[in-house]
Parts: structure tokens; C-alpha cells; sequence
């Protein structure tokens, strides 16, 4: 977290809990047990990712009175509960079709990259107290970071149960990250 000017007690009570969340997520994404299947490997991995956006979302809730934004968490919130609910679905099925050591060496080489680089970028977004623009600041990485991850296992041998569920992964993350760019930009909910 970068913070360029004093902070009041809100913000801090926001940004604490942030790191708290966003630290529980790198822990359980990056020291998860990970099993021969690139399918089952991917869930492993997405689902404290989803549970951290949950997280981040009703920890806005808590402060914000921006009412677009307060649309967007709650959107992240059900979309993201029922995403977990369909992978914790199939995750037995998905276990099932395993993939050659070189194919997941190389397919968590990459996953770990865009991992950290979501991790850095999420950890580097600007403070400030304007709670707001910093949720759409840690939100865009987090986003970005779920449909790279997806799109990477969508070119990988998996599960073809897995298949829609990364599709919507990808279409609702994109659709979240426009509208949180849009906010941004537009300067609306700057309070």
C-alpha cells in the first residue's frame, strides 16, 4: 500500500483490512497443495482468488455510498459465491484428467507470473481517502489477474466442465473492469 498523504481513521480501518485480505489470499494461492490435473489445479487456485474479491467487496460495502459502485461490489459478491459454488461442482470430475509433468510445470510457470504480477500490482495501488477510486484501484488488478489466469487454462488440456465456467470468468471480469474504468475515469464516486 502507497500512501502519499494522512489518512484518516476509515481509511486505515479500510486499508488494514484490505492487506489482511489481500495477504490470506497470496497465502492461499500460492501455498495450496496442487495435484496432477491442470483443471483441478486451476480451482485450487481460483477459489480463495474469488473468496478475496468477495472479501474486498464487502469490505467496501462497509464505507461506500457511491451507488454505482455499490452495484458493482454486489455484483462481484453474486457472481463470484456462484462461481465457487460451480467449481466446488465439479472439482471431483475435474481431478480425474491428469496432465503430463512437463504440461503442468510449464502451465504453472505461467500461472505463477500472472499470479505475481497481480499480487505486486494489487499491493501497489495508490492510497488515498478516497476509498472509493482505491477499491477500483486494487479491484482492476485482481480482475485482469482472473482473466489472464483463465485464459491461460482455457488453452491447456482440461476438464470440459471447466470450460463455461472459465468463459464466465473472463466475460464477467472484462464487463467489471470497463465499468470500474468507466467510474474512474468519469470521475463519479470520487468521495
Amino acid at each position: 500500500m502507497n500512501q502519499r498523504c494522512e489518512i484518516s481513521h476509515v481509511t486505515k480501518a479500510y486499508l488494514q483490512e484490505f492487506d489482511r485480505i489481500l495477504k490470506t489470499m497470496i497465502r492461499n494461492m500460492t501455498e495450496s497443495s496442487l495435484t496432477a490435473s491442470i483443471s483441478d489445479n486451476f480451482i485450487i487456485q481460483m477459489i480463495p482468488h474469488h473468496e478475496a474479491a468477495i472479501e474486498m467487496s464487502e469490505n467496501l460495502l462497509k464505507y461506500t455510498t457511491c451507488i454505482p459502485l455499490q452495484n458493482i461490489a454486489e455484483g462481484i459478491i453474486e457472481e463470484q459465491t456462484k462461481s465457487i459454488g460451480d467449481m466446488l461442482e465439479i472439482q471431483c470430475r475435474c481431478q480425474r484428467p491428469e496432465n503430463c509433468e512437463e504440461e503442468r510445470c510449464r502451465y504453472q510457470r505461467q500461472m505463477d507470473d500472472i499470479m505475481n504480477t497481480m499480487f505486486l500490482e494489487m499491493g501497489n495501488a495508490p492510497s488515498s481517502n478516497m476509498l472509493n477510486q482505491d477499491f477500483m484501484r486494487e479491484m482492476i488488478p485482481h480482475h485482469l489477474g482472473a482473466v489472464r489466469m483463465s485464459e491461460l487454462t482455457l488453452r491447456q488440456n482440461i476438464c470440459p466442465e471447466l470450460v463455461p465456467i472459465l468463459k464466465a470468468i473472463i466475460i464477467s471480469q472484462k464487463k467489471g473492469i470497463l465499468e470500474m474504468r468507466r467510474l474512474l475515469s468519469s470521475g463519479m464516486c470520487r468521495c
